[in-house]
């Protein structure tokens, strides 16, 4: 399955608390469609968010986020996982 990372430049009001239970509606929400949110990073201070996903293409991961929490990534990129 592809695998994507995406990112979020700026969540306003970003706390730790936050951005766990929008992972956790992710993993929820993402059941339906084939979608794992595999993890996440994340900089309070900034609000930048970065999340690792797999996916069977980038619009099936963004339709999670939006149904999920309606915080769109403002990048999808494809990726490869290095060893």
């Amino acid at each position: 399955m592809p695998l994507f990372m995406d990112v979020h430049y700026k969540v306003d009001g970003l706390t730790a608390e936050a951005v766990a239970g929008a992972h956790k509606r992710d993993l929820e929400v993402g059941r339906q469609y084939g979608v794992d949110y595999r993890s996440y990073w994340f900089d309070e201070g900034s609000g930048k968010v970065f999340c690792l996903v797999d996916a069977p293409d980038a619009e099936t991961a963004a339709r999670v986020h939006r149904e999920a929490h309606g915080l769109e990534a403002d990048e999808l990129t494809p990726v490869q996982e290095g060893t």
